[in-house]
């Protein structure tokens, strides 16, 4: 009894030790933990003791909920996760809190305003990219289309000083059309290693796989108002910070986080996601 008392004692001392060491990994693997899954840690905390907790609820603002990152709460807001810490003035970007507020525009800029396309501080979903439903065409506009071997002409997205004029971003058919709920963008056929190019000039704002659903992901800032995102790439070409031109080569297409190869393509006006057809040329 007492050799069988003990085994198992070391067998669940064992067990626990994998599962710490599994938890330890996992943390490091995205450029921003993501803390909220923890809600019996997050239960105990004040969250008037929180940093920015004194904004919560203020324009420009946003309460960290579960299951957020710096990287998607950038994405839904139209920023850099690094401008996001930077006006945050968090010590550590890698460790974020369940509560913990965080200024999504930047200092000086009419938060009242910038604020209203996202809703400061509301709860922010992962986004289905993938397989099942998230892939299924809703409309006749979303069946595959011929694409010319030469890149279309760009046409008009909006008026004003934040216009951007886009270009398709790869050239292959179209396999899935934009749904607000269940597909926020794009999903454009192709071959392992086929060329992805950005849609007009910008800054690479993000380029990594730490947000789920998307692999390996670019996210380009063209101005205050429109982000492109990129995702499934079999490999990226451009580094965070770097400048891009339009038509300029940044990624290769892949399968990463996804169920075949294919470019997932989102245009996003203030962090919302709009559909493409909106800002793409016809072809």
């Amino acid at each position: 009894m007492l050799v069988s008392r003990s085994l198992g004692a070391l067998g669940s001392a064992v067990l626990a030790g994998v599962i710490l060491a599994g938890c330890s990994t996992q943390a490091n693997r995205a450029p921003v933990e993501d803390r909220g899954q923890s809600s019996s840690a997050s239960s105990t905390v004040d969250v008037k003791s929180l940093p920015g907790a004194e904004n919560a609820g203020k324009p420009g603002y946003y309460t960290i909920k579960p299951g957020d990152t710096l990287i998607r709460v950038g994405l839904e807001h139209g920023q850099s996760w690094k401008d996001i810490a930077r006006w945050s003035n968090l010590d550590n970007p890698n460790a974020i809190e369940v509560g913990q507020v965080v200024r999504v525009v930047p200092p000086g800029r009419d938060a009242s305003v910038a604020s209203t396309s996202t809703g400061s501080g509301r709860t922010v979903a992962p986004v289905v990219v993938g397989g099942g439903a998230a892939t299924t065409p809703t409309a006749p506009a979303a069946t595959a289309t011929p694409v010319p071997s030469a890149p279309p002409s760009s046409a008009p997205a909006a008026s004003g000083a934040d216009a951007v004029n886009f270009i398709w971003p790869a050239s292959g058919s179209l396999i899935a059309g934009f749904d607000e709920q269940r597909n926020k963008g794009y999903d454009i056929s192709g071959k392992a290693g086929d060329p992805v190019i950005a849609a007009a000039d910008g800054r690479v704002v993000y380029a990594g796989a730490g947000l789920r659903g998307y692999g390996n992901l670019i996210i380009l800032k063209h101005n205050n108002t429109y982000l492109t995102a990129y995702a499934h790439n079999q490999s990226l070409l451009v580094k965070e910070d770097q400048s891009v031109k339009k038509g300029q080569k940044i990624a290769e297409m892949g399968s990463t986080d996804a169920d075949r190869v294919k470019l997932h393509f989102e245009v996003r006006r203030q962090g919302k996601p709009v559909d493409p057809s909106r800002y793409l040329p016809s072809r």
